[in-house]
């Protein structure tokens, strides 16, 4: 009874956290797939972009994944819809620029071969799957790479050292 309880309650706080959005200004960039932000009331707040993985920062293109998702996000205003909280954690959620045509990021670093679509996280976004293949046909960013290796590749053969 306590384990059904205990699982009931997760999934009220996981289904209100996929509701929540927050708003603030960008003012740190971990790396390509990972901002921080300033909401409202000076909390900050840790988000991993969901759907992405961009390279490590050791890997073929993690500088300018990172300084890529800096150069569209640094010092700008976001929303950040919540979708989940990872292990870590860190707010996972799709983040949008606060400006005229309200920027998916997510997909735009996608678009630039900045970062690979995550489908085991995200299995049913096209828009993502669709912006990382057409990157992929124009060699764009780490597409230009004739033998990439995804982030998760990576760190897998890292940990096996």
């Amino acid at each position: 009874m306590r384990l059904l309880t205990s699982s009931i309650a997760l999934l009220l706080s996981i289904t209100a956290l996929a509701q929540v959005n927050i708003s603030g200004t960008v003012f740190g960039v971990s790396d390509g797939d990972t901002i921080k932000i300033r909401a409202q009331g000076g909390k900050e707040v840790k988000v991993r972009l969901h759907g992405i993985d961009a390279p490590e920062s050791k890997q073929a293109f993690g500088g300018k994944s990172k300084q890529t998702l800096s150069d569209l996000v640094y010092r700008k205003v976001v929303t950040v819809q919540v979708v989940d909280v990872d292990r870590y954690g860190r707010s996972v959620g799709k983040v949008f620029l606060q400006d005229k045509a309200k920027t998916y990021v997510n997909l735009r670093m996608v678009q630039a071969g900045m970062a690979w679509w995550f489908d085991r996280y995200a299995p049913n976004d096209r828009d993502l799957r669709d912006g990382m293949m057409v990157a992929r046909r124009a060699k764009k960013g780490l597409w230009a790479d004739p033998r990439p290796i995804a982030p998760w590749e990576y760190r897998k053969a890292q940990r096996a050292r």
